[in-house]
């Protein structure tokens, strides 16, 4: 990678199941001021663009980024939207920079999930001849991944338990987290049954909130702060929009995505070399096919890296500390908080679930049916 990026701070709200009485206009300036005072700058005067992340169908309107300019003082200036993972706004941001255009980039997302009906958005997202109308949503093709991951590799419905349990758990020691509880495997098992084998409590819950990130030239982000955290490696890949062309077993995209973005960072051995993964569950099972897909362990053994203990917070490679999405955390708004989880981590400010001596992590955005699109986030801990 020509150059560095720095993340100089970022900043969440608390995610909660809804916000009725915040505009969503109110969560950027929430995130927005805490971010500008944690970063030490002028809004109006120092940032020279702002990428921001929304999807008009979420927020139940067009145009979805109209009320970004006024929340974030970006009149007369570049403005860009990014409609789908948060992780992408933070790949888009770091693009100004390496591209010499701009020094200084404020990237904010934002959603309200319960202010709309999240099954008839993802329908709309999928194929409009074969299998719209089928009645298809995200749920139902993360349960027919499971399925195909079970049949495949025999992994077990403990395992993809095991999951909610740990990151709930972890959940118990973030601030910030919408859902944190101590939980059984037979109670995760027993919650209700939405589409086989997803079960309510293996699903990410409906959650409101907004993040945002001040992202600057390697000479900028120095001048800011004495512990920026570098973007040193980037990745991303599209699968197959059809299911049908797709062993839903597989995420061969998130494959090539990790290795692009592990030989940018100099990366060879992921489990040796990275101290955290902050990664894009939706669906409990997707964590352990998605550990496989970043390198933790291979194929078809995510259910046997969750066994082992090695992704607890305290194991070798810790998965989600923070909770990750099954804790909560709103659509588009994602993959950018995995990416501040990770920030956080490598500064030090991540407070009871901090991994000690955290030095090098992955951040993880995915989007669409059955984890269609991913892209990854090498960071590393800056300072002298």
């Amino acid at each position: 990678m020509a150059g560095r990026v720095g993340i100089v701070a970022a900043s969440t709200t608390k995610f909660e199941a809804a916000k009725p009485y915040e505009h969503l206009m109110d969560l950027v300036v929430e995130v927005t001021d805490k971010v500008v005072e944690a970063a030490g700058i002028n809004l109006k005067d120092d940032v020279e663009a702002v990428v921001s992340c929304s999807q008009d169908f979420w927020d139940g309107r067009t145009i979805s980024s109209m009320p970004i300019p006024d929340a974030v003082c970006s009149h007369l200036k570049d403005e860009s939207k990014v409609a789908g993972d948060g992780a992408y706004a933070v790949l888009y941001g770091a693009m100004h920079i390496l591209s010499g255009d701009n020094k200084l980039i404020l990237v904010v997302s934002h959603c309200e999930e319960s202010i709309t009906d999240g099954n008839m958005i993802e329908n709309w997202s999928i194929d409009h001849i074969y299998h719209r109308w089928l009645g298809l949503d995200y749920t139902m093709g993360a349960a027919m991944q499971a399925r195909r991951y079970m049949d495949k590799y025999k992994v077990t419905p403990e395992q993809f338990a095991k999951v909610v349990v740990k990151n709930k758990g972890n959940a118990r020691k973030n601030k910030l987290a919408q859902e944190a509880m101590d939980l059984t495997i037979d109670q995760v098992l027993k919650s209700k049954m939405l589409a086989d084998p997803i079960t309510a409590l293996q699903k990410k819950p409906v959650s409101d909130g907004a993040c945002a990130m001040i992202l600057a030239s390697e000479e900028v982000a120095r001048k800011l702060t004495p512990n920026p955290v570098w973007i040193t490696g980037i990745g991303n890949f599209y699968e197959h929009h059809n299911l049908g062309d797709r062993d839903l077993a597989e995420c061969d995209a998130l494959i090539k995505s990790a290795k692009r973005a592990y030989k940018m960072a100099g990366i060879n051995n992921p489990v040796k070399d990275l101290d955290l993964v902050e990664l894009s569950e939706y669906y409990a099972p997707q964590e352990l096919l998605w550990t496989e897909g970043l390198g933790l362990c291979g194929r078809g053994e995510g259910g046997k890296l969750i066994d082992s203990g090695k992704t607890q917070l305290k194991g070798e490679i810790p998965v989600n500390p923070s909770g990750g999405l099954l804790s909560g955390a709103p659509v588009t708004v994602a993959g950018m908080a995995r990416v501040a989880e990770a920030v956080w981590q490598l500064q030090g400010k991540a407070g009871e679930h901090q991994v000690q001596g955290a030095k090098r992590a992955v951040a993880h955005g995915c989007d669409g049916l059955a984890g269609q699109m991913h892209c990854v986030l090498v960071l590393e801990k800056g300072g002298k």
